[in-house]
């Protein structure tokens, strides 16, 4: 996305995704979600059950990454 409030997000690979889980010892289910009508999502063409890396600038830590897991908005 081009603003500069908004942070840069970019969908995982499976490979990445796959190390990602097992680096961290989580399940799928545990990550944060989004929904796939997000903004964000909707412009980078994000699909249910893709994991978001999301990065943002941090005055403290320099840069700051999270992942969230895509979710379906049932009230579409």
């Amino acid at each position: 996305m081009g603003h500069h409030l908004v942070p840069l997000h970019e969908i995982l690979q499976k490979k990445d995704a796959d190390e990602l889980l097992k680096k961290n010892e989580l399940d799928l289910e545990q990550l944060p979600r989004i929904l796939d009508d997000d903004p964000a999502i909707l412009e980078i063409g994000g699909k249910p059950g893709d994991i978001i890396k999301i990065t943002r600038k941090s005055r403290t830590a320099g840069t700051a990454v999270s992942y969230r897991l895509v979710v379906r908005n049932d009230l579409k």
